[in-house]
């Protein structure tokens, strides 16, 4: 444990002096105003050790890392049906490409990429209401992350609305091949909220820890989903979690990983740890900078990585 602690500490002071930081995602306002100089690391291991440093305590919007959470409460409500209505392959496209419903009838490459992620917000809203299946979903994630200080923002939801034309574009698309069952504002409704879930790095890694585990809670023992779901859900993270960047982080980093465009990443290896980095400088493809090569120093001293033994 304390040759983790020592990685840890020389990650977030390496973080903390590199000066190609990346850019923040200046499109959605409440975004923009965030400074590019933070870096926090937290890291929940499978005996229950939580090691964190740099801004770990610094709450952020962890914007597309909802998606694991929300995919994980749409499998559990319809199982494979889901599986019509939104395809399990990499995209390699941008988060918030248009180009590829038109060819595919208006189904998703994969839950992750925006107009995936619109389908699963859909799917959890029908037969509730807007506000309920926010408020359930805010509820889930408090229970994973044992953290009611879990908030949702609703600055960054009214900033991510006001600006969210290709969401639009997207799910009024999908909408038109019948793949969206409610109303277009009311499915996005509930994906602009859940976006704006705001999160620290301690909180968002505690909250992964059932996909480290089996699929079950380790604070509870309950069963979050059933192994083969947990396994699954980090297949996905894997292949498609940092979109047409997912093959470089797999390449550099070998963990299930998914990011977001506040600059967080939720990454699991499993039976070890959940890890949770944030830094809002983004690379080109719109993954956290320093993120990404956090996680790679961490699985190079570590060890931690899904293709070797």
């Amino acid at each position: 444990m304390e040759e983790l602690k020592e990685i840890v500490a020389a990650i977030a002071a390496d973080m903390a002096a590199e000066t190609d930081r990346g850019a923040v995602a200046d499109y959605i306002p409440a975004l923009a105003r965030v400074s590019p100089d933070h870096f926090g690391i937290a890291v929940v291991t499978a005996d229950g050790e939580t090691i964190a440093a740099g801004d770990a305590e610094m709450a952020f919007s962890v914007q597309s890392v909802s998606k694991v959470f929300t995919l994980t409460m749409a499998l559990n409500r319809l199982g494979r049906a889901l599986w019509k209505r939104v395809g399990r392959e990499p995209s390699g496209s941008a988060f918030n490409s248009i180009v590829q419903l038109e060819s595919e009838h208006g189904i998703p490459r994969n839950p992750f990429i925006n107009a995936g992620a619109i389908v699963v917000s859909d799917a959890l809203l029908t037969g509730y209401g807007a506000r309920e299946t926010i408020g359930d979903i805010l509820r889930f994630v408090r229970f994973l992350a044992e953290d009611d200080g879990v908030e949702i923002d609703s600055e960054v939801a009214h900033s991510e609305a006001a600006t969210g034309f290709r969401n639009f574009a997207l799910a009024n698309y999908m909408k038109a091949f019948g793949n969206l069952e409610n109303p277009v504002e009311e499915a996005l409704k509930v994906y602009f909220h859940q976006c704006a879930l705001t999160m620290n790095c301690r909180q968002l890694a505690m909250a992964g820890r059932y996909l480290m585990n089996a699929g079950v809670h380790p604070g509870t023992q309950e069963p979050v989903v059933p192994p083969e779901r947990a396994r699954r859900i980090n297949a996905l993270m894997l292949t498609c979690g940092h979109y047409d960047g997912s093959g470089e982080f797999a390449f550099r980093v070998g963990l299930p990983g998914k990011s977001g465009v506040g600059g967080g990443i939720l990454a699991v290896a499993p039976g070890k740890a959940s890890i949770a980095v944030w830094s809002p400088g983004l690379n080109d493809r719109g993954n956290s900078k320093l993120g990404s090569l956090a996680l790679e120093r961490l699985a190079e001293a570590t060890g931690w990585n899904v293709f070797t033994a």
